[in-house]
């Protein structure tokens, strides 16, 4: 294996044998080779790939899709039926919730063994107890059986193990999430300084998070991987088909003779800037391009998005817009079969795929939905104030919905619908910014 490679897994896969009745298995053990009396199932087949030293890569995939079998191969806790997996340097994870873990022993009995198990000596163990103990957090519950733990102190405690063992390879699963929010932000900050010399395999449900912190991501669909490569395109290709197995293949018709966005509204754009004194460099100035009405997408066709516009408070359209500003999103539907409760919304991305904000129009129509009827044109337009965004290029991703937040269909989802640049911004930490009503500096 080249000295630059961490993991390299070889046509891995994985075979389990399902006995319908126990009796079967005693006769699968005096018949075997004879007759077969277990039913397989293939948790994982043939899944190849490298991680480089000190890259992060992302894993995900529905329940059932092979990523912990997976995970579980690669801490060599689990035998693979065929294939190979080789690593390289300590190897530490966290995977479902208790691994590795004796309910019996009190929390410091199970730093210690697992500890050990990770490739630490007592005197080792020793010296960084502390801190593990700090990190972790769990007060006089360190001298208790974990069997009386919480699911969030489970979590502290083997996060706090694997994050003083000196790994060089990381391995997180979905644990994470059962976490407190304060306890997963140190988490994370831990996380982004390892990443910067050290390899992570994370495995996570939030597409989101997984494009925060991935170079490359792998999609696992019934133990096959489906596809890899750039984070945001697994994201978005992952997002598709789960939208899809829930409510059949994508049908979206777009209505080519619909010509609202073709309408001549250059005329009437102005440029935002020429309302405010330019007296700084530093004023955040946010360059709008048009409506991209082929931009990928999915959905069950039902309506379509057929125009998505940044406007002024007095409904004109614009091509620039200055962070702090109030603003209009007005984004334009037309249905193809009558829609029932429509739901309209979007999210602002920045060039890595996050959320940045975003709202839709359930809560402001549960009390009295609309009625749209086929052919018929429809629109939503979101008013608030633009944040200052740090320089860089973004995304708005917009959706037409049917139903409510929790059961829906998506109708039509389509991704970077219209992208904007922030050429200047004061912001010097942070996602956004958000403008100041009043800032004061005085003795006390």
């Amino acid at each position: 294996m080249s000295s630059d490679i961490a993991i390299k897994v070889e046509h891995l896969s994985k075979c389990y044998q399902i006995y319908d009745k126990p009796r079967d298995r005693l006769l699968q053990m005096l018949f075997r080779g004879h007759r077969q009396y277990y039913r397989e199932f293939w948790a994982l087949r043939d899944v190849s790939f490298e991680v480089k030293r000190g890259e992060t890569v992302g894993i995900i995939g529905r329940n059932g899709s092979g990523k912990s079998t997976l995970l579980q191969m690669i801490c060599n806790t689990l035998n693979p039926t065929s294939g190979a997996v080789e690593t390289k340097g300590r190897v530490a994870a966290l995977l479902e919730l208790g691994s590795g873990f004796n309910p019996e022993f009190t929390g410091r009995e199970n730093v210690y063994m697992n500890a050990s198990v990770l490739g630490l000596n007592r005197e080792e163990i020793d010296a960084r107890f502390d801190k593990i103990a700090a990190f972790a957090d769990i007060g006089d519950f360190i001298e208790q059986p974990v069997k009386t733990y919480s699911s969030g102190m489970y979590v502290r405690l083997a996060f706090a193990v694997i994050a003083h063992v000196d790994a060089d390879i990381l391995v997180i699963d979905e644990a994470l999430s059962v976490g407190d929010a304060f306890f997963t932000q140190k988490c994370m900050r831990f996380l982004r300084r390892f990443m910067e010399d050290g390899t992570v395999l994370f495995v996570s449900h939030d597409t989101g998070a997984v494009i925060n912190l991935c170079k490359s991501a792998i999609w696992l669909e019934q133990g096959y991987a489906k596809c890899q490569g750039e984070p945001k395109e697994i994201a978005q290709l992952y997002l598709k088909k789960l939208y899809e197995s829930d409510q059949g293949e994508s049908s979206l018709v777009v209505d080519e003779n619909c010509d609202w966005e073709k309408q001549n509204v250059e005329a009437h754009i102005r440029d935002m800037r020429l309302d405010y004194i330019n007296s700084t460099n530093c004023r955040n100035d946010i360059e709008l391009f048009k409506f991209v009405p082929d931009a990928d997408g999915f959905g069950k066709g039902g309506g379509s998005i057929i125009s998505v516009q940044f406007l002024d408070t007095n409904d004109s359209p614009i091509s620039w817009i200055v962070g702090g500003e109030t603003i209009r999103l007005a984004i334009v539907c037309q249905a193809h079969v009558d829609l029932f409760s429509p739901i309209i919304g979007f999210f602002v991305n920045d060039k890595l795929g996050q959320n940045l904000f975003g709202d839709n129009t359930y809560n402001f129509s549960i009390n009295d939905p609309l009625v749209v009827f086929s052919k018929t044109k429809f629109k939503a337009v979101f008013e608030f104030v633009m944040p200052i965004l740090p320089t860089g290029d973004y995304s708005v991703t917009v959706a037409l919905a049917e139903g409510t937040q929790q059961d829906h269909i998506q109708h039509h989802w389509l991704y970077d619908a219209l992208l904007f640049k922030s050429h200047s911004s004061s912001v010097s930490t942070g996602l956004i910014g958000v403008p100041m009503q009043k800032i004061n500096l005085s003795r006390i």
